[in-house]
């Protein structure tokens, strides 16, 4: 599939870095992508992936042509070029060992009702062998309180390119599918009741279960 992506209309740090990251991905692990005509064009959006590697958010967000937003810990929030390249690309920092983070929640709010899109991962850490974990409620609470449509996406083969055990592995074939998007009355149906964020983040996980591994296209 052609992809053609403006990244001028992007502020000017993430065009740069998005398309080295998708220049990096062209190059090193390149495989299949599938759905990306259901990546919507305009508005709010969470982008709802697994997630098995530090690979995984510069690689789904190197395929979504617009600017993205993604949580990332407190602490790599250090003096210097980190710092700087971090809030630069719009990073929200995250106190994922401080409970509730009223902080984070307040700019995911601000950054979805500014029409922006942001990645999440309703596994909540990385899997240590690329199978699917059970999802945290954190994602469907998020998803809840904007009512923006989620757009389940699975990665492929990532833990084998950079996973939990291992060092990077250049020449990994890593694939990715997005799926159909998820309006809100499809993940938050009425009933749910107390547990309703973790049975929101479950069915959004089961949607991503779903997808299967682009094939490769014969010519």
């Amino acid at each position: 599939m052609n992809r053609r992506y403006n990244h001028v209309a992007m502020e000017a740090l993430y065009g740069v870095f998005h398309y080295l990251a998708l220049t990096i991905y062209d190059i090193c692990f390149r495989g299949e992508v599938s759905g990306l005509e259901n990546i919507p064009k305009h508005g709010a959006f969470i982008i709802a992936c697994n997630h098995a590697s530090h690979l995984d958010p510069p690689i789904v967000g190197s395929l979504v042509p617009r600017q993205m937003a993604f949580f990332a810990r407190k602490t790599l929030w250090k003096p210097g070029v980190a710092s700087w390249w971090l809030d630069g690309v719009g990073t929200i920092p995250v106190d994922r060992d401080g409970g509730a983070d009223v902080s984070a929640i307040r700019r995911v709010l601000q950054t979805l009702q500014g029409g922006k899109a942001l990645i999440l991962f309703p596994e909540g850490t990385r899997s240590p062998d690329g199978k699917l974990q059970p999802a945290k409620p954190g994602v469907g609470l998020i998803a809840c309180k904007t009512q923006a449509p989620v757009l389940p996406v699975r990665i492929f083969n990532s833990h084998e390119a950079f996973g939990r055990k291992g060092g990077m592995r250049l020449g990994t074939r890593v694939s990715v599918c997005f799926g159909p998007v998820l309006p809100h009355a499809a993940y938050d149906p009425p009933g749910y009741g107390k547990d309703r964020y973790q049975k929101v983040s479950e069915r959004i996980m089961t949607a991503i279960a779903a997808l299967s591994e682009p094939t490769p296209v014969v010519i």
